[in-house]
């Protein structure tokens, strides 16, 4: 969690592309969270095909419907 967290905070000052990176690194493949955030910077970097199937994993691996609701609606 504090390394999405790292990321978040990297995409806002170096941008989505070096908070990618970050991301790409992280060990986290099973947890929803790590799923959505790379789905946002993809989203941001305008590789939407890329940015739809990791808003797809996010989704499948939430277990609230209110965060599935929202993913949906990144979608």
């Amino acid at each position: 969690m504090v390394a999405l967290n790292r990321a978040v905070a990297v995409a806002e000052v170096e941008g989505p592309e070096a908070a990618l990176r970050v991301v790409e690194g992280i060990e986290a493949r099973e947890y929803h969270l790590f799923h959505a955030v790379r789905a946002e910077l993809l989203r941001r970097l305008g590789r939407q095909e890329e940015a739809g199937a990791a808003y797809e994993a996010a989704i499948a691996r939430s277990g609230n419907e209110a965060e599935r609701e929202f993913l949906r609606g990144r979608l």
